[in-house]
């Protein structure tokens, strides 16, 4: 069950691979995500050092008046996955033209997990036609259902 999710994502870029990862929150933060509160649109996720990062991801404060003054929403949080994963990610990092982004954040059991994907940013013509074959499909499914 995705509790955050990016719903442009698939839009903006052509999604090549997809990767799950855990992700490093503070208590008061996973509470807020399992409202359903936060937002992922705008973030991305960076190699250095050898670990991983999403940048950008948005979790407002659970309750205003319990968190910490010196919180941020905006920061940085460490994405965790196996050597494997992050060797892929970095060269895939390393191509021109290639982002890494996430996709969603949903439970697994009682872990919050992150999907992450590599993809190729697509132009705004190459967006209308993924909505125009979208639509044309929709309506070939609507006109088999109703025969």
């Amino acid at each position: 069950m995705n509790l955050i999710e990016h719903k442009k994502a698939r839009l903006d870029y052509e999604i090549l691979e997809e990767f799950e990862a855990g992700i490093e929150l503070l208590g008061h933060e996973v509470k807020s995500i399992r409202a359903r509160h936060g937002k992922l649109e705008g973030s991305h996720v960076i190699i250095r050092g050898g670990e991983a990062y999403i940048v950008g991801m948005h979790i407002p404060p659970y309750q205003a008046a319990n968190t910490p003054d010196d919180y941020d929403p905006d920061r940085s949080r460490k994405l965790l996955l196996i050597k494997k994963e992050l060797g892929e990610l970095a060269t895939f990092e390393s191509q021109k033209g290639l982002t890494i982004v996430p996709i969603s954040v949903y439970n697994k059991g009682s872990k919050l997990k992150v999907k992450v994907a590599v993809g190729r940013g697509r132009k705004n013509y190459d967006k209308r036609a993924v909505l125009k074959k979208r639509d044309t499909d929709r309506d070939i499914r609507r006109t088999l259902k109703n025969q």
